[in-house]
């Protein structure tokens, strides 16, 4: 992906609007699937953003909508955020101050550990790897704002 951008800021950086393409590939049996779509974070009135990603998802040939509500929560500085599934149970830590961070997030039998990286100021990616007695699946994400924001700075300038 190049080199990492880092993110003083994490929620200033993630609000706005993002294209959204994600593959997702199941690794037990190779079937693939792609999701395209929008993901808005607009900020929470009690500090924060929420995230909506709405889209279409293709599966098996099959196209069907598809949506997902995350909260991202001011975290112990400015550039981390805790983020929380849509009723606020606890998901991950989120710390992009290195351009660069790896959360887990167990979930009954599995593990989901997710690989996030800055590709610049208008660019990140999230990798997710699941893994557990009846899943093995690996979800690409790339996120390009919408609008080109121009107002981040450079690598070693944050």
């Amino acid at each position: 992906m190049g080199e990492l951008w880092p993110v003083p800021d994490v929620l200033a950086y993630l609000a706005g609007r993002w294209r959204t393409e994600r593959s997702v590939r199941d690794l037990a049996n190779g079937l693939d699937g792609r999701f395209t779509g929008v993901t808005a974070f607009d900020p929470l009135d009690a500090g924060g953003l929420i995230s909506r990603e709405s889209g279409a998802f293709t599966w098996q040939g099959v196209t069907r909508p598809a949506e997902r509500t995350l909260r991202y929560e001011p975290g112990a500085g400015p550039g981390r955020a805790d983020v929380r599934f849509a009723d606020g149970r606890p998901f991950h830590g989120l710390d992009l101050t290195s351009g660069r961070h790896v959360a887990d997030h167990p979930c009954a039998a599995d593990l989901y550990r997710g690989e996030f990286t800055v590709c610049g100021p208008d660019r990140w990616r999230t990798v997710w790897r699941v893994g557990g007695p009846a899943k093995d699946l690996l979800l690409t994400t790339d996120y390009v704002r919408e609008t080109p924001s121009g107002r981040h700075p450079g690598p070693g300038r944050v």
